[in-house]
């Protein structure tokens, strides 16, 4: 059976069922500072994106200026409540077992809270040392910016159009397309929404999976399709 030269698994919403505690809080923290907005409008519009460059962007859209102090404040309360909530997405081992080449992981996630996320889910030991964040690469660009890909890549010495990534977010699929690779959209966290899966698909996912069972045909038929 064909396999690609390298799966990239995202881990925020993907791996592990974090998106939605994520935008739980940020919607409370926002929402408190003058912006209110709630968790589904966070998930529906900026998942994959780190906390600064979603305040970054509604300082613009709203004309309003956020507290730079927001930031700890988010962090803290953040690894407080995965620390204690956090859970795998049910199918994840089961999936990452499936892929018998190379993989790793690329998240906009910095790697002390990967370290800890992973650890808690017992999902680290399958990937070793391929786990990379977006903030620990040489331009420290996180999505949707193809650093992070590109980057992982370069380091497991894979040419990017023969990798495979795996992507909840708008953001993150568009970060991978910039990197020249293909893409399968996930929708089995959480924190998806209506129109989910379109939305993957419209920014460049080429099919969409909701459960972790349906990785391996779907990685197959792709493999298939582009060999045909």
């Amino acid at each position: 059976m064909p396999h690609p030269d390298l799966v990239i698994f995202d881990c925020d919403g993907v791996l592990v069922d974090s998106e939605i505690i994520a935008a739980r809080i940020d919607a409370d923290i926002l929402t408190e500072a003058g912006f209110p907005i709630t968790a589904a409008e966070i998930s529906e519009d900026y998942a994959g994106l780190t906390f600064k460059d979603i305040m970054l962007l509604i300082e613009e859209k709203a004309g309003i200026p956020l507290q730079a102090s927001l930031l700890d404040k988010e962090e803290k309360l953040l690894d407080k409540r995965l620390g204690a909530e956090v859970r795998a997405i049910e199918g994840a081992h089961e999936a990452v077992f499936s892929v018998t080449g190379p993989k790793c992981i690329c998240s906009n996630s910095s790697l002390e809270r990967l370290d800890m996320t992973l650890t808690k889910t017992r999902l680290k030991p399958l990937f070793g040392d391929n786990i990379f964040s977006s903030l620990s690469t040489p331009s420290r660009k996180p999505k949707p910016e193809p650093d992070v890909f590109l980057h992982a890549a370069k380091t497991m010495g894979v040419a990017p159009e023969n990798a495979f990534v795996i992507e909840d977010s708008v953001h993150g699929v568009t970060a991978a397309k910039r990197a020249g690779m293909r893409v399968i959209g996930f929708t089995g966290g959480s924190h998806s929404y209506p129109g989910h899966a379109d939305k993957l698909t419209d920014a460049g996912a080429e099919t969409v999976i909701r459960r972790w069972s349906e990785l391996k045909p779907v990685l197959t038929a792709l493999m298939e399709w582009s060999d045909a």
